[in-house]
This record gives C-alpha cells, sequence and structure tokens, in this order.
C-alpha cells in the first residue's frame, strides 16, 4: 500500500521521526497511517473522524454504514455514501422504517452500494428499533447512545497505535453493543460499536501527534451532550 510506504519511509527517516502510527501527508501534516494519503479518505480524517456527533440522522446513518463495512475498508463505504443516501433516503428514520419488500428488493439490485440483502433488511429493523426506542426510552437515540460515552478512567493518557491495536473491543462499546441488541438492533457487534465511537467522537482516538488531535479535542470539549 502506498500509506503504509510512506509510513514507512517517514519512521526511517530520523530528521522526520514520527510517532508510530502517524505518516507525513503531501501538506507536511502528520496524519493517522489508516487514511493512507487517499484524498477523500484524507478528507474524512480530518473533517469528520473523531468529531462529536449529536444529531439522530448522522448517528442512525454511520451505525447503518458501520455494518455494512464489517469485513470490508472504511474507504469502500465512503465511496458508496452518496448512494446510500439516496437510496435509503437521506437515512430519515421515519421514511426508512416505512420501507417494504418491495424497497429491499429495489435497493439490492442496485450496483452502486454494497448489495447484502441481510444488512439492507438490518437498516430497515434499525430505523423502526430507533422509533421504538424514543417511545420506550422517552429520549431522542443520540441521548442512549451518548449514555455509554467511556469515562475518562477508562481512556489512556496518551493515544498510541499500541493501545488502538489491543483495544479494537472495550467495556464501552460490549456495553452498547449489548444494549442495542437488546432493544432490535441488528450488525451492531462491539467491535462495530467501538468503531462508530471512534468516527462520531465518542472517543478522540487520534494518535497523538495527529495534525487532528487536539482541533478534535476542543470539538469534544465544547460538545454538549444530548440529555
Amino acid at each position: 500500500m502506498a500509506g503504509m510506504s510512506h509510513y514507512r519511509r517517514a519512521m526511517n527517516d530520523d530528521s522526520n521521526r514520527l510517532a508510530d502510527g502517524l505518516i507525513l501527508s503531501a501538506d507536511g501534516k502528520a496524519r493517522c497511517f489508516w487514511q493512507a494519503g487517499l484524498p477523500e479518505y484524507e478528507a474524512y480524517h480530518d473533517r469528520e473522524w473523531g468529531r462529536p456527533v449529536g444529531s439522530d440522522t448522522a448517528l442512525y446513518e454511520k451505525l447503518c454504514l458501520e455494518g455494512f463495512q464489517a469485513g470490508l475498508s472504511w474507504i469502500t463505504v465512503l465511496r458508496k455514501r452518496d448512494a446510500f443516501r439516496e437510496l435509503f433516503e437521506g437515512f430519515d428514520v421515519e421514511r426508512v422504517a416505512a420501507f417494504t419488500p418491495a424497497d429491499v428488493d429495489r435497493i439490492v439490485q442496485d450496483p452502486r452500494i454494497i448489495r447484502h440483502r441481510g444488512k439492507i433488511q438490518a437498516t430497515i429493523a434499525n430505523a423502526r428499533a430507533v422509533i421504538r426506542l424514543r417511545q420506550e426510552e422517552g429520549r431522542s437515540l443520540a441521548a442512549f447512545l451518548w449514555a455509554f460515552e467511556p469515562p475518562a478512567s477508562d481512556r489512556p493518557s496518551f493515544m498510541t497505535l499500541d493501545w488502538l491495536r489491543n483495544n479494537a473491543v472495550t467495556p464501552a462499546s460490549k456495553a452498547m453493543s449489548s444494549a442495542l441488541r437488546k432493544r432490535g438492533f441488528n450488525f451492531v457487534g462491539p467491535t462495530t460499536c467501538y468503531a462508530f465511537m471512534q468516527s462520531m467522537g465518542f472517543v478522540n482516538d487520534h494518535i497523538e501527534g495527529c495534525c487532528c488531535r487536539a482541533a478534535c479535542e476542543a470539538e469534544r470539549d465544547a460538545f454538549v451532550r444530548p440529555r
């Protein structure tokens, strides 16, 4: 991979010594290695990943897309995200909840997305689960999910690649996964839930030295948690 070779070059150059898991991008800034220097991935890394989100629609969308990503790379889903948004009515919960088997048949035939019937059906089931959750819990999906934000005591004082490699699943992601499954959500295992938490700013997993870490932390500090 071009990104990994760039990472190795940076690490072998004593004049540009970077922490493990960082690469130097074309603009001279250090970024988390997984974005691999791809323009659309770099933009996602800089503008979205790790920024806290409190919108039910955005959280529902990401939860479902993380399910579609299972077994694939996120860049695959990212490149198809516009088509997903078109086919799933902008991930409007009420509209998706009203989808019928005919809608499933229509969507599964569209080559622009990941055509996994089970995950398409799960997206519809998850919309219905969101509606039930709102009715039964008396609160938004955002308020429900943000209750699983891990306490500072569960987080490392210094974010490293080694910590990330050893913590693809956390107590908080296990708890979130269990709670969602009990409420009828699908494709929400603990690994998927932790990837969701990373991307939606429940945690700041930009590696120390990444050009985006401080900005994400500032946004998290200012973010008003949904209640």
